[in-house]
């Protein structure tokens, strides 16, 4: 191969990569000092002269003529009946100047270079490949399926770069197919060594505010703010949303007419239930809007513990709680508070403190209840059987001789 045939060729593969030809010069040039290095011992003597725009590169050795008799390091220095065969009228001290031919450097060096070029053009691609997608952290992007593994989707976009799609990441719902598009946050980009690891989330809650961005044309606009997101992936989520604009509902911007703009939102998301609520700074507005469809009769906030104690009517605890307890953990989570959920009864209803049983029942046991915001035996017996063993860690056995106590107690009186 001669120089030129190699140059030529990188330069195709410059075309390839977009690859400018000032960097590919330096690269080059960087590569074949590495070459000569191994083959010569330096290459301080030593001139490469890259070309990229005519395709040509020359390597040029430099030696000092020096007497034959004188003659100590024959790399850096030439004997005078060698430098009169290259060029007759040289004399001691002065400098020859020797073309390095590709076919000079042998085969082994040969294969080097190669190597280490491409390794050289492969990091420069990957660092700027890694540059582009940093910027691009918490954007939404599409990829294709490229390849489906046990634990990853590994997505492919159009200038072959891989993003990864963890299996945590991936709605649970989530079913690809290869070559299907897919849409997700770029979550992080790392460089490990020599590879570029991108990975993608669609789990992210801030997947879901991109969507409401994409969707939705005066949140994209600034005209309304998604202010909080908290999400059950998959489940249910609860967005939060305002708009320094009093004459925009932002609440019904977002979900619009029967729901006609958020559909896509939530088809994207495998029918995601997604509660749209409005922000407002006031806590106990705020908090109560959250734990809605529950109605909420009155709220008593501790800052210090970060906690919250909520009254409700008994028939809108198992609303705010929502199924499976998913209602009340997103408003905790979109609030920032510790909940905890109370019965409130009528003064004509006579009840007993559920601490009253503990000597039948054990501490654990009311204590899963009271997570549940059971702390009378009416709010125990409000429930079914079936209610309790899907609400609560409890068995169905459990449960059945629990009503048997607290029913005794009442039939007693």
């Amino acid at each position: 191969m001669e120089n030129k045939d190699l140059i030529e060729s990188f330069l195709d593969f410059k075309d390839n990569r977009n690859i400018d030809k000032v960097t590919l010069s330096a690269i080059l040039k960087e590569v074949f000092e590495i070459v000569i290095r191994r083959e010569y011992g330096t290459s301080e003597n030593f001139d490469i002269i890259v070309n990229a725009d005519k395709g040509d590169l020359e390597v040029w050795r430099n030696r000092e003529v020096v007497a034959d008799e004188e003659l100590e390091d024959d790399i850096i220095q030439i004997s005078l009946t060698d430098a009169k065969k290259i060029e007759p009228d040289f004399e001691i001290g002065e400098e020859v100047a020797e073309e390095i031919k590709l076919k000079d450097l042998g085969r082994r060096n040969i294969l080097t270079l190669k190597q280490t070029l491409f390794a050289k053009l492969n990091e420069y691609d990957n660092t700027q490949v890694y540059k582009k997608y940093k910027d691009l952290i918490g954007e939404i992007i599409t990829g294709e399926v490229y390849h489906i593994r046990p634990k990853a989707v590994i997505l492919i976009q159009e200038d072959a770069t891989e993003l990864i799609l963890a299996k945590n990441d991936q709605i649970p719902r989530d079913f690809f197919k290869k070559g299907e598009n897919v849409t997700a946050i770029i979550k992080n980009v790392e460089l490990r060594g020599n590879r570029l690891v991108i990975n993608v989330s669609r789990t992210d809650p801030k997947f879901l505010s991109k969507l409401f961005e994409q969707e939705i044309p005066e949140v994209f606009d600034g005209l309304i703010n998604v202010r909080k997101v908290a999400r059950i992936p998959g489940e249910k989520a609860k967005v939060a949303v305002d708009s320094y604009d009093d004459r925009i509902d932002p609440v019904g911007a977002c979900v619009g007419m029967r729901g006609s703009r958020i559909h896509g939102i939530v088809r994207e998301l495998g029918n995601e239930n997604i509660d749209v609520i409005q922000y407002t700074d006031n806590e106990q507005l705020f908090l109560t809007r959250a734990l809605s469809p529950g109605k909420v009769n009155s709220l008593k906030i501790d800052q210090d513990n970060n906690k919250v104690e909520v009254f409700l009517d008994p028939d809108e605890v198992s609303k705010a709680i929502g199924r499976g307890g998913q209602n009340i953990r997103l408003a905790s989570q979109l609030t920032g508070y510790e909940i905890e959920i109370f019965r409130e009864l009528k003064a004509e209803d006579e009840d007993v403190e559920l601490r009253e049983f503990s000597d039948e029942i054990e501490e654990w046991i009311l204590d899963e209840l009271y997570k549940l915001g059971c702390n009378t035996a009416k709010n125990v017996l409000s429930f079914t059987v079936e209610q309790l063993e899907e609400r609560t860690t409890l068995e169905k056995e459990t449960i059945e001789e629990i009503f048997k106590v607290l029913n005794s107690e009442f039939e007693a009186e």
